[in-house]
Formats: structure tokens, sequence, C-alpha cells
């Protein structure tokens, strides 16, 4: 949310009825150059009203969702924590946008700062940086880019809560924007440097969460069908109940679905949302379909040497114990976070214009 926004307090407190979790409070792109001063009083403004909205709930903690606050730069991260104050007790961290090697430790560097002088009381800051910038997705620098940003965050790795992909940002480098239609994996360029940088941050043994770029788009543009887009044995036909009619969707929601189900399968957890439409679709494709979880407890616990393959429980497929080990335990860490379907339900009937529940 731009900081400039005079109803963001009150935008997150009924976001937060609906399901929101988490909201970056945004000083950098959202806002105009000229508009600094006025946003960083807003947010001032904005966590103090928060702070006096949790302070009268039962439950001030989960009264509000985790905030973190996107700043320009490491030299306004300091400011912030020092300006803020008390305030600071709301927040779960700051973004870091336009990460690189070079700015980093600074990043990093000011939130160690304030964890090793905080109060006892006081919450430990995060940090997420975003990988947006020309040194990581031109083919020349990249490798070096992104061995040299892995080995920074590998010193502040306690303090590393995400790593995000800025595709926006990447695109305009090339002058490329994608329509509604495609998805960030068909843009050539891009999709080159998120492979890479999954194959550096998103190996087992590096353990860190990649989430995925913002989807631009949201409202009721064309109506279209969801199903050319989404495997038709998703539905109700997989079932064995008689065909239910899906509500139709937008080009945008049929291709954040789309995005999103790419984003997963690449092992990507989670994407920024810029709009509340955005929400529940994003949450509903990341709950854990009941195969999976099934087959997931299967493998984990036939992890005892005493065998090496065995049949699904859906009669479909094979689960290898070492080699789907790994799988397993994302899935179960997964549904941990995100919930896991009934056997007769599927992520569709969890949007709003399909809602629908087993009994």
């Amino acid at each position: 949310m731009p900081a400039t926004r005079t109803s963001v307090a009150e935008d997150i407190l009924k976001l937060r009825a609906s399901g929101l979790v988490t909201v970056i409070i945004d000083l950098e792109d959202a806002i105009g150059d000229g508009e600094v001063c006025f946003a960083e009083e807003s947010v001032v403004r904005h966590l103090s009203f928060l702070s006096a909205y949790a302070d009268n709930e039962p439950d001030p903690v989960n009264s509000i969702p985790l905030i973190f606050i996107r700043v320009r730069n490491p030299e306004q991260l300091q400011q912030l924590i020092f300006r803020l104050g008390p305030l600071i007790k709301l927040l779960t961290g700051f973004v870091f946008p336009k990460f690189t090697a070079e700015n980093g430790a600074d990043f990093f560097e000011a939130i160690a700062d304030y964890n090793s002088s905080r109060s006892y009381d006081a919450p430990v800051l995060y940090g997420m940086p975003i990988l947006e910038s020309a040194p990581i997705i031109y083919r020349e620098s990249r490798l070096d880019s992104l061995m040299a940003i892995r080995d920074l965050l590998g010193d502040y790795r306690d303090y590393v809560l995400n790593v995000r992909i800025g595709a926006t940002d990447f695109s305009s480098l090339f002058g490329l924007r994608r329509s509604p239609d495609i998805s960030i994996y068909e843009l050539a360029p891009v999709r080159d440097c998120i492979s890479e940088i999954l194959n550096v941050f998103g190996r087992v043994e590096e353990g860190y969460v990649i989430s995925g770029p913002v989807w631009e788009y949201f409202g009721n543009s064309a109506r279209r069908s969801l199903r050319p887009q989404l495997n038709p044995v998703a539905f109700d036909e997989s079932f064995g109940r008689q065909p239910r009619e899906v509500s139709r969707y937008s080009g945008a929601a049929a291709g954040l679905i789309r995005e999103v189900k790419l984003d997963k399968e690449n092992g990507i957890v989670g994407k920024t949302i810029i709009h509340p439409s955005q929400l529940r679709p994003v949450q509903a494709v990341y709950s854990v379909m009941h195969e999976e979880y099934i087959d997931a407890l299967g493998i984990i616990g036939s992890n005892d040497g005493s065998r090496g393959v065995f049949k699904s429980e859906y009669f479909n497929k094979m689960n290898e114990i070492k080699p789907h080990l790994n799988w397993a335990k994302r899935i179960i860490q997964r549904s941990l976070v995100y919930g896991v379907l009934h056997e007769e339900q599927h992520f569709a009937y969890l949007l709003p214009e399909n809602e629908y529940s087993h009994v």
C-alpha cells in the first residue's frame, strides 16, 4: 500500500478481517519522489492508529497483520528505525528494493544493529530483499551477482525472512510488460533470470523462501472462462459428481491463477498482491490438495528404510521415498500455513464466486 494513502490503517484492519496476513507499506516506487517527507510522516500516523487499536483488543498481537515497510535506501531505513521509537514493535521487518551485493550489507547491518540493541520485549526485525536490479538479469553479470548476494545473505541468514523476485523492474529493463493473457514465465529474458534465481536460492540446502513477482492486473475486464487455462479435471468431474457450473472469471483473474500455479510448481511460495481481489485466489491456489497431503505423509512415514517405493493411496502414481522426500517435507510445511483441502474439495471452490464446502 502506498504510504501516502490516507486510509492505510483502516484498509489494513478491513483486509485483516478478510484473511490478510502480511501487508507492506510502500515508501518507494508507489509514491512520487516529491512525496517522501509526507509519506514518512504518514507512516508514523498509520502505525500510531494501529497501535491504539491493538492496545484495546483482547489479543493485540493477532489483531493486526504482519507489517513491513518498503524503504528506499539504507539511510532511510536507519532514520525510520530511530524515528518510529516504540512504534517499531508493530513491525515485523522491512523490504529492501533494488537489492544488490553492493547495497545489501548496509540494509542488513541496520537490521542487525537494531536487533542487537533492542529491548528485551521488542520483537526481532527481519529483512526481505527484492531481486530486481540490472546486474541480476543481465546475462554477463547475473551469476556473479547472484552468488555475491547469496554469500551476503548467508552472513545475515537469521534475519532473511524471504527473497522476492521483482519481475516488473526486470521487464522494464527490456521495455516489456506482460499482458493479462501471458505469464511472466513466457517473457524469455525474465524467465531465464527467474530460473537462475531459483537455482541459486531454491536449493533444499539453502532453505530460503522465494516469493513470486507481482501480478499487475485486476478488475472486471472482458469476461472469460477459467476452464481454458486450468486443467479441466480440476473441477467437479474429478470427484465423481455431476459437473457444476463454475463462475466465469475475468482475463486478469484467470491469468493470476494460472501464474500462481506456475509459481507453486517451480517452488515459489507466496505472491505479493496489489489489490484485495487477488488475496483469495493466491491463498486458495497455495492450499494443499488432499492427494498431495496423503502422498507426502506416506513418503515421510515410509522413510525408515523398510521400502523404497510404494503406490499412492490414490492409485495413480508411484511414490519413491528418497527422491520425493524433500518434496513431501515442503508439502507438509505448506499445509501448516495454507491448510489442507477436503478430499472432495478443490481450490477453485475457495474462490468467492464458487464458494463451496463439503460437509
